[in-house]
């Protein structure tokens, strides 16, 4: 979660959801164009048609979590106290959230409208803020993973990922301490991880804040913010290869989400940011600058951009492949909105 800089940005089983073989399966002759396709909402026009087609593997497995790891705390903007546990999860199962028993995948097809973060929900069940958590298990090459997210209430279906720090460094370094493994299917068949390839330029607009995306052979991310009115972060750029190893870690999972103290009063009225604090998020006043300084960089808000940004590309992930699609993308004061709205112009 960081700020927009058009204020609060709204968003419109076990591998039970089923593969697009469009995308993830291995190369074979391309299926007849379909009738019509799902287009983002008028605010968002992007470019035509589909660009989203099949890859070869990228020359791994998909792997999944060697042991469990569980980290509690509080929500961000509920306030309210969770634990989380990630297990291990099958080959072909993706990453999924378990909220007692009831599975909400990860994916772009349950992205529901929120404010300041993304939320997935499916049958009832709600759970916001995953946006640090997926960036950290799509980077660090979880691609299977099942995440119960508990909330102190019995029976209750409605729960937010606990902010930490406001990084993703924890999660990593929780990652890190129990290891990956190959993932297997329930016949004990390992899969190849697939990636999804750019065929063309794509891009999605709101007034001047966009998204938008280049054929590639690789990962690459640029990212952009503005606050002109707020001296103290103005103009940066962050700007990065994604190659999957130590440099997400040192680089970008260590970045914390931030605001603009004037706009605190407003967003907690709003119900916003009632977990929020100065250990969980930077704050910068347009006339005082940082108030809780040092910074971890000297962009950090903008690398901090690059991670949402991360998480939320990491809901194209189908059935263990990779979320990231396979090309350049650059974002220039966009937000989780203007993200799932790219993301759907490639379905």
């Amino acid at each position: 979660m960081a700020p927009t800089n058009q204020g609060p940005c709204r968003v419109n089983e076990e591998a039970a959801f089923c593969v697009d073989e469009r995308f993830w399966s291995l190369p074979r002759p391309p299926p007849p164009p379909p009738p019509w396709r799902p287009r983002p909402p008028p605010s968002m026009p992007c470019s035509s048609p589909p660009l989203a087609s099949p890859g070869n593997p990228p020359g791994k497995l998909q792997q999944t979590l060697a042991g469990s790891l569980e980290k509690t705390g509080v929500g961000l903007h509920s306030g309210k106290v969770a634990a989380v546990k990630i297990r291990p999860h099958l080959a072909g199962g993706g990453r999924c959230f378990d909220l007692r028993s009831r599975l909400v995948p990860a994916s772009i097809d349950h992205v529901e409208e929120s404010p300041l973060c993304t939320t997935l929900s499916k049958d009832g069940c709600r759970v916001r803020t995953v946006e640090h958590l997926l960036s950290a298990l799509e980077a660090t090459g979880v691609d299977n993973c099942r995440i119960e997210v508990v909330g102190l209430a019995a029976g209750d279906c409605d729960v937010e990922v606990p902010i930490l720090d406001g990084s993703a460094g924890e999660w990593v370094e929780a990652i890190e301490g129990v290891g990956l493994e190959v993932a297997k299917d329930a016949c004990g068949n390992s899969l190849e991880k697939m990636a999804p390839y750019l065929d063309e330029p794509v891009h999605v607009r709101r007034n001047d804040s966009f998204v938008v995306a280049f054929p590639s052979s690789q990962v690459h991310i640029s990212c952009g913010i503005n606050f002109p009115h707020v001296p103290s972060i103005g103009c940066q750029w962050f700007s990065s290869s994604i190659e999957y190893d130590s440099f997400y870690k040192r680089e970008i999972a260590p970045s914390r989400t931030f605001c603009i103290y004037e706009e605190v009063e407003k967003m907690r009225s709003s119900g916003l940011i009632k977990g929020g604090s100065l250990e969980n998020a930077l704050v910068c006043s347009a006339d005082k600058g940082w108030l809780n300084p040092p910074l971890r960089f000297d962009e950090e808000p903008c690398r901090h951009k690059a991670l949402d940004l991360i998480g939320d590309l990491s809901l194209f992930a189908r059935c263990g492949s990779q979320g990231l699609p396979m090309g350049h993308v650059v974002a220039y004061k966009s937000g989780h909105a203007l993200h799932a709205g790219f993301l759907r112009c490639l379905l």
